[in-house]
């Protein structure tokens, strides 16, 4: 869709879907890019391992961070006092 003054898309009632088969790029050139709800639901989520950490050990893990890689790779690290996302993750480096 292009329009010269913007766009609205909108569902006052029911659910909008967006859906792709590979990549769905947002963009702002100028602007922002607003997402205004009371959550937002990220599934899927790799999830990156920062030590030696066990798999039973990460597997019982409640709460995680949302880290992004240099590249804007999203990922799941596991929470704790200080952040434990790393540039250098397996996760960045293979994306």
């Amino acid at each position: 869709m292009e329009a010269p003054r913007g766009v609205e898309v909108s569902a006052t009632k029911g659910t909008l879907k967006i859906s792709s088969r590979k990549d769905l790029q947002l963009e702002s050139t100028e602007g922002e890019i607003l997402l205004d709800t009371n959550s937002i639901r990220l599934e899927n989520l790799p999830l990156g391992i920062y030590s030696l950490s066990t798999d039973e050990a990460f597997r019982k893990q409640v709460v995680y961070e949302v880290c992004v890689c240099p590249s804007g790779k999203i990922y799941l690290s596991p929470a704790e006092s200080v952040s434990t996302c790393q540039a250098m993750s397996s996760i960045c480096l293979w994306s």
